[in-house]
């Protein structure tokens, strides 16, 4: 069309738009000719048509004079356009009024809270907790909210934020203001029969999977009454059964008995405790119930560390009012966090936890409840019950071993602190082995799994030859010995020496059964044991005597490898020199023997340092690492050639580490790489020389600058004449770094090292240029 028709247009319909009950009429306008059979199914399906009308909606005209203006008469009628009762367009209709209000608040946030969110959800603020209310001059029974007005809110809103999808701050926010009065309607709605229970469940459970993590805890703990990041339904204010299978909210008549005033508050308080759990239910496979779970255990401690430490108004003659009713307030906070507790155990403990991590958090929230407060006074079996079942957890997902991960035993690892904290101040003697126990199946990666371990499994899954967590048929269990030992190394060497003489050949069969089922004999295990004493000289004989296991070829070490791998894995980082020096050189027998299988893990650990330590302490693993990689390389000889790209990019990718150290150690352990390798790069050769280039020229550090000029040395010290076949590409960029090393350099070591170099480039280049002549006698036969 020509411009002058647009814009003719426009204004026409820009002006119809802002005439009363415009906006429907417009919309009717442009979505005319689909009212009816076939083309309305067709025009109700084709979203893109209504998005458009949407977004032109959203546009503010020319003809009007603000923008707060054109808001004020627009949004009151997009806003209707949700209540078209027409069944052929009311999908349109509603499609066209979620874009229209989405689009607004992404481009106008503050006028379309103003304009549209709030009057969206004015019924429901108007009986919140933060509502100002004056009803005293209500009387009891006054209605506030009707049964349609509350109806057709939350329809609305279930068309705006769950069909609308749109999870803005700003639209989580507005929704955040109300959601404590959502949950109660959902919480009455789901005690008696009413149509509301289905969208306020879709509601609250939209924001749940749409909000932070950390936000919807903290909503659910609002919403538990536990906090008061959610506003709830005004405490004067009740609901209502409505006549239409909906609700009303009126003003709450008082109750003199005060009997049955506390009877309904415990009534209610338990219908939200239930309905939180249904909640809930539905928020498994996301692992929110499960972290739900946790804060709630921790809760539980820190309410059970502050009434100790509180002291008790009602016992002292002294207390004051004040003190009695924080008491009272304290008392009555721990008791909803119990019946929560409860509750939760109740209803989704089957299936409340869907990782490791979530089970390493509960068993965390229960060890520590148990260190900071053991099990006295009339709780005391309780307490012991629970510190029971927690530790049977344990001992029943370390029983899955073989099906565990490494990154799943660094996740149980953080349980070690705790566990050792048990065995040394728990007052009961078998918890002290046990924790003892579990802290050594731990370490060794199950390879060490004492025989409380299996006991301990046994018990909490209830039978013999359970299936355990990992979903793996478990050990036979062994049986316990509580006279051996109450934690102490001393304790659990002589554990496993009455271990290892029950599974002599004279040992009867059911005490030798469980032996012969286990990893690792009793004499391999009291070695693994040994490789985390807390004495530097016991670690490092025994980490001595696994290392000659592994040379010798023994059976029974060989077929734990991967576990003896991670056992000098993390001896490695300790820091005594014996320990330490010890551990490379089992991981560098071992990889010897199998470099297909270990070479892989050793190098991941050098390329991504474990993670939770600091950046000194992984520098220092990874140069230790370094070395024991060098000393594969020189014990396979020319098998190293076939392991020649990834041991150079992990190398290579050292040499850009931000610790000096590190970057000269990987340049360091480049250069007598090349060495070992004969100087066959291949194409990794230009790699390697704009690595060392980049270095030598711009490194801060001079020991750095120093590695990375002497890998040059040693290349052209190697390659010797066939330097110029070599490199013969990047040969004239290693001379000019020379020569800019030997000019610009302030370090003496480095210059040093680079007129090395220059020497050996102008030799190989002499003898290349300039060969030696030498006389040869001919004899020519003439014809």
């Amino acid at each position: 069309a020509p411009a002058w028709l647009r814009r003719l247009c426009g204004h026409l319909l820009s002006e119809r738009l802002l005439r009363p009950g415009g906006v429907q009429a417009v919309v009717r306008g442009i979505l005319e000719g689909t009212d009816g059979g076939a083309g309305a199914v067709a025009a109700a399906l084709d979203w893109r048509k209504c998005d458009a009308v949407g977004k032109i909606l959203a546009a503010c005209p020319q003809q009007c004079l603000s923008l707060e203006d054109y808001y004020r008469q627009v949004c009151p009628q997009i806003l209707d356009l949700l209540h078209v009762q027409d069944k052929v367009s009311a999908r349109q209709f509603q499609r066209v009024a979620t874009t229209t209000l989405l689009t607004m608040a992404r481009e106008q946030p503050q006028l379309a809270e103003r304009h549209l969110l709030q009057p969206l959800l004015a019924p429901l603020r108007r009986c919140s907790e933060a509502a100002e209310l004056a009803l005293e001059d209500l009387t009891a029974g006054t209605v506030l909210v009707p049964e349609a007005e509350l109806g057709s809110c939350v329809e609305d809103m279930l068309k705006v934020y769950v069909v609308g999808n749109d999870s803005s701050s700003l639209l989580l926010g507005s929704l955040q203001s109300v959601l404590g009065v959502v949950f109660s309607l959902y919480s009455f709605a789901k005690q008696n029969v009413s149509y509301l229970r289905s969208p306020c469940q879709d509601i609250l459970l939209w924001f749940l999977e749409k909000a932070e993590r950390e936000q919807s805890l903290a909503v659910l703990e609002g919403l538990a009454r536990l906090s008061s990041h959610v506003p709830t339904l005004h405490p004067q204010c009740q609901l209502r059964v409505g006549s239409e299978g909906g609700a009303a909210i009126i003003v709450r008549e008082t109750i003199s008995d005060e009997d049955e005033a506390l009877y309904q508050k415990i009534s209610l308080e338990q219908c939200h405790v239930e309905s939180l759990v249904e909640l809930l239910s539905h928020c498994q496979k996301s692992g929110l119930a499960g972290d739900f779970f946790i804060h709630c255990l921790k809760e539980l401690t820190q309410v059970a560390a502050e009434d100790e430490a509180a002291p008790n108004p009602a016992v002292e003659p002294g207390g004051s009012l004040l003190e009695l009713e924080q008491d009272q307030a304290r008392q009555g906070r721990k008791l909803l966090v119990l019946q929560l507790v409860a509750a939760l155990c109740e209803g989704v403990s089957d299936t409340v936890f869907t990782d490791i991590e979530q089970v390493q958090e509960f068993l965390a929230a229960v060890l520590h409840r148990a260190c900071a407060h053991p099990a006295q006074g009339p709780g005391a079996a309780a307490e012991a019950q629970t510190l029971a079942m927690a530790m049977g957890l344990v001992a029943a997902v370390l029983g899955g071993a073989a099906q565990l991960k490494s990154s799943d035993f660094a996740v149980l690892k953080r349980l070690v602190p705790l566990l050792e904290e048990l065995s040394r101040t728990y007052p009961e003697p078998l918890t002290q082995e046990l924790a003892s126990d579990l802290r050594i199946a731990i370490c060794t990666h199950g390879a060490c799994s004492p025989g409380t371990v299996g006991a301990a499994a046994d018990g909490v899954l209830g039978r013999k030859g359970a299936q355990s967590p990992a979903g793996v048929p478990r050990r036979a269990p062994s049986p316990s010995s509580p006279q051996h030992g109450h934690g102490s190394p001393s304790a659990r060497r002589d554990s496993s020496k009455g271990q290892s003489r029950r599974c002599e050949p004279g040992a009867s069969g059911a005490s030798a059964a469980p032996c012969a089922d286990s990893l690792a004999p009793a004499g391999l295990q009291e070695l693994l044991v040994s490789a985390y004493d807390p004495q530097p000289p016991s670690r490092a004989a025994a980490l001595r005597h696994l290392a000659s296991l592994v040379t010798q070829r023994d059976p029974e070490a060989l077929r734990i490898q991967e576990k003896l791998l991670q056992v000098f894995l993390e001896n490695v980082q300790h820091e005594d020199a014996f320990v330490y020096l010890s551990a490379i050189q089992g991981i560098a027998l071992l990889s010897s023997e199998y470099p297909e299988r270990i070479l892989p893990v050793l190098l991941a650990q050098y390329e991504c340092p474990a993670q939770g330590t600091e950046d000194t302490m992984a520098a220092v693993t990874r140069m230790k690492l370094g070395e024991v990689l060098m000393r594969v390389t020189r014990a396979l000889g020319d098998m190293v050639f076939q392991h020649r790209e990834p041991l150079i990019r992990a190398f290579l990718r050292g040499a850009r580490d931000p610790d000096s150290a590190l970057r000269a150690s990987s340049l360091s352990n480049l250069g007598e790489l090349c060495q070992h390798l004969g100087f066959q790069l291949g194409s990794i050769i230009q790699e390697v020389t704009c690595c060392v280039t980049a270095i030598a020229r711009t490194d801060p550090e001079a020991e750095v600058r120093r590695a990375a000029v002497h890998v040059v040395v040693v290349l052209l010290r190697g390659l010797s004449e066939k330097v110029t076949e070599v490199l013969q590409d990047v040969l004239r960029d290693l001379y000019r770094l020379l020569k800019h090393v030997v000019t610009a350099e302030h370090d003496a070591a480095t210059v040093l090292h680079a007129q090395l170099a220059l020497e050996e480039l102008d030799t190989a280049v002499r003898r290349v240029l300039f060969p030696p002549q030498t006389l040869q006698k001919k004899i020519v036969v003439l014809p």
